[in-house]
């Protein structure tokens, strides 16, 4: 784990709201560069909303391979915000597989 990525973290898990804007925006450019620690991230963050919506986002951001289970699980919750950065992130990934996924939630009324 970078010391980046770290700092990242920590800032986005502080109360106040820039901060954690600051640390989002700290990683934005280098989510590609962090997809498993993005990942592992979100599988352990279990309370904060706003923070695991954010942590789909980057793991959309990535444009990696290795979203995809992560973005098509999430496509199927029962949060909305969560389905609509899944969502986003399977566009961005832009995969026959991911298209496919999209197609089927769609399908299925599960996103727009």
């Amino acid at each position: 784990m970078t010391k980046r990525f770290q700092q990242a973290m920590q800032l986005m898990r502080r109360h106040d709201p820039q901060t954690k804007e600051d640390g989002f925006h700290l990683l934005l450019p280098h989510a590609a560069d962090h997809i498993d620690e993005l990942i592992a991230e979100f599988a352990q963050e279990r309370h904060d909303h706003g923070l695991r919506c954010w942590l789909v986002e980057l793991v959309g951001e990535a444009r990696s391979p290795q979203a995809l289970p992560v973005l098509t699980e999430q496509l199927h919750d029962g949060d909305e915000s969560l389905r609509y950065w899944a969502a986003k992130g399977l566009e961005k990934l832009d995969t026959r597989q991911a298209r496919q996924e999209l197609w089927k939630a769609r399908a299925n009324g599960l996103v727009d």
